[in-house]
Formats: C-alpha cells, structure tokens, sequence
C-alpha cells in the first residue's frame, strides 16, 4: 500500500492536510474555557450539518458502534422491543448489539441490495396496537451494499399508523456526505462517526438526541456509564467532558465541520451525488451491475459492484493493495466475495475518482474479466466534463 495514493474504502476516508494538522495540537487543559472555544462551536456545526435547530449532540470517544450503544442504552430498558430490517452487514451488526443488551428484535429479513421496506413496516407499526414497539432501527446507508434506504418514507410509516415509537437512525456514512433531515425526518437518535463524511480519522463517535430521546433517558434501565448522555451533558456545561476528551480529534472536527458549512452543504451533496454518478456510469461502461437493487436506491458515497458469476470479488481488492498500492473495500456478510466496493465520500474529487476508476479497472484487465481497458474511465469523464447528463444503468427506468 502507498500512502502517495488516496484511499477508496468507504471509511475510515481521506483526510485534506489542513484537518490533519488541525489534529496535531499541543496539549491544553481539557477543563478550562480554552476547551470550550473547540467543544462548544463543534456541537452547534454538527447541528447545523444535520439540518435541525434543536438536536442535542453528544461527541464520545469511540467510534459509530460506540454511537450505536450509547442511542439504545440512553433510552430502552431490558425487554424492550425494536423493530429493524437486516439488509446488510451494519444494520446485521446494530441488531446483533440490541440482542446482546436483553432487547427483543423484531427483525424483517430483507434482500442485501433492497432497502428498508417501508410498506412491511407500516404494517408491522399498524397491527402494534398495544405499542410494544419502541424503537424502530433504520440504517440510513448500508456500506455493504451501497444501498440508499428511505427514512422519510420511514417516518411516513410511523405516522401513518400513529405509532409512538422512537426513530434511531445510522447515519455513519451518509451524515456529512448525503443529505440528512433530522428535524423534517422526526428523527429520535442520528449517529455518525468521526472517519467518513468529516474526514477525520476514527475516534468520535457524533450522537445526535431529540428533546424526546433525552427525555427518555429519564427510565431507561439499560446499564450505561460511558456512554451516559446525562453525565456529558454536566461536562458540557462545565466546558468539560465527565472524563478525558479526545481534543486532539475535537480540534480536527472544528475544522472538517466549518470547512463543510462553508462549501455549504447542499453543494456538500451535488458534489458527492456527482462523483458518485461518474463511478456509475464506468460500472456501466464495464458491463457490471451493482449491488443496490434499482438507481433509488443507489449510494452517493459508496458503490458496491457485482462481479460475475465464479469470480472472486475480493482478488480485485488484494491485487490492487499488492501491485498497484490502492485500497478498495472487501464484500461483507453476505455479499462476501460478490462484490468489491468503490469508496467516494469525505475528501473526493472528481480527479480522484477517475484514479480509483483507472485502477480497479487496470486490476479487472489483470485478472481476465471481459473488460476493455479505458472503457470505464472514458464514460466518468464524458460525465465529470459534462458531456453526458444522466447514467443509464441497466436497471434504470
């Protein structure tokens, strides 16, 4: 692996030279008011990126599991049920954490490909009529499989049926990439993670709580000590945190946040929507299909591609690391060994994009697929230069 070559796993992402230094800082007192010029800024920036005026935003040392933890344990008590959709590795792992807790999981098991089926969740909240569903589980992009999945329409299902069931939402790497709406979603529990859309390496785990959420922490009787919204907030109104903070990571997250406000984040989306556009219309040009199910679906930062039948996706990833020093992102789960995943969020750029593109193509060439060598980059740069407006995927309509 070269460090001279930009990285197209879909997290932990790259990271522009001027955040990375913004992380190397002397040391300060993490309970002084100089702390609180970095924390204090940080959570209303967050705030701002999720598009809400109210959410309360929790930073924890960790990482997006760790947000996980901190959504459930903060609000639900043993035996609680939930209601969530496996249809990928990440919302597989959030359950399995819920599981883990004494929670029981409503699980509907869906296509890895599909998104969240809005419709069986209406039904399911409609015939809950003594509301024993307290939270519903929706994974906002599946990084397994590049699926998109419809949180408003989630939140059409929840009120449709009136249900008053909290909305806990993974945003890991959608938050900072791909438009999010926690406020006009109903949005109950976003989390995200320091390592994706904000570019920064991992080690904060971004947590954001509705007024309903924090209220809920008032009975909620599962375990939690790290992870106490409660004992953080005391912290924040000491300019503190109720142990040591990462201020290092803290500081970084200043900048990526106020770098992101100031491209100003509806540009934020076009941006990531368009190079994402560019890798789709390469994955078409090779004759691929990806993994996500139909274009709603699709993923502005990261793209999982289909390989054909009897070859091994993950030859693509080892022999980009070993001769050409690029890493590209393994299937998981379910999707292991199907697919390889083309990683285009964070700190991207079209110009960027064309290189991953070039390579996974060249490793393709390599290994024998029917691939014609410039093919792919050929269509992303009729895209990125203009030339070509719309990428007709096969299953396009």
């Amino acid at each position: 692996m070269s460090f001279q070559n930009p990285v197209f796993i879909p997290g932990p992402t790259n990271m522009p030279e001027a955040i990375r230094k913004a992380c190397d800082m002397p040391t300060i007192d993490h309970r002084s008011p100089l702390f609180g010029q970095i924390l204090h800024p940080v959570r209303a920036n967050v705030r701002e990126i999720l598009k809400s005026t109210s959410a309360e935003i929790f930073i924890f040392p960790s990482t997006g599991t760790g947000g996980w933890e901190t959504a459930i344990t903060n609000t639900l008590s043993p035996g609680d049920t939930v209601l969530a959709a496996r249809n990928g590795m990440f919302s597989h792992k959030w359950i399995d954490m819920c599981q883990r807790h004494g929670l029981n999981v409503m699980m509907v098991e869906t296509a890895w490909g599909q998104g969240i089926p809005t419709d069986r969740f209406a039904e399911i909240l409609a015939d809950d009529k003594d509301h024993k569903i307290k939270a519903v589980l929706a994974t906002h992009n599946e990084t397994a499989t590049g699926v998109r999945s419809d949180i408003a329409g989630v939140r059409r299902a929840m009120d449709t049926s009136n249900h008053p069931a909290m909305l806990f939402v993974d945003g890991v790497s959608s938050i900072a990439s791909m438009d999010f709406r926690f406020d006009e979603w109903g949005v109950d529990v976003a989390v995200t993670g320091s390592q994706k859309g904000f570019m920064l390496p991992a080690g904060l785990a971004i947590v954001g709580f509705s007024k309903r959420a924090v209220e809920a922490t008032k009975t909620a009787g599962l375990h939690r000590t790290f992870f106490d919204i409660n004992d953080m907030t005391k912290g924040y109104d000491a300019n503190a945190y109720p142990y040591t903070p990462a201020v290092g990571l803290m500081n970084g997250l200043l900048l990526a946040t106020e770098t992101l406000l100031k491209e100003g984040m509806e540009n934020v989306f076009a941006r990531h929507n368009r190079i994402a556009s560019g890798v789709r219309a390469a994955v078409d040009a090779w004759g691929l299909e990806l993994c996500a199910a139909s274009p709603d679906l699709y993923s502005d930062t990261v793209s999982a591609i289909m390989t054909p039948e009897g070859f091994n996706a993950s030859d693509i990833v080892s022999h980009a690391a070993e001769k050409y020093g690029v890493a590209f992102g393994t299937g998981l789960g379910d999707v292991a060994g199907k697919v390889f995943r083309i990683g285009h969020l964070g700190s991207m750029t079209d110009v960027m994009a064309l290189s991953g593109i070039a390579t996974a193509e060249m490793c393709m060439v390599d290994l024998g697929l029917d691939i014609k060598l410039g093919s792919g980059v050929a269509a992303a740069q009729e895209f990125y230069m203009g030339k070509t407006q719309t990428v007709p995927m096969k299953d396009a309509a």
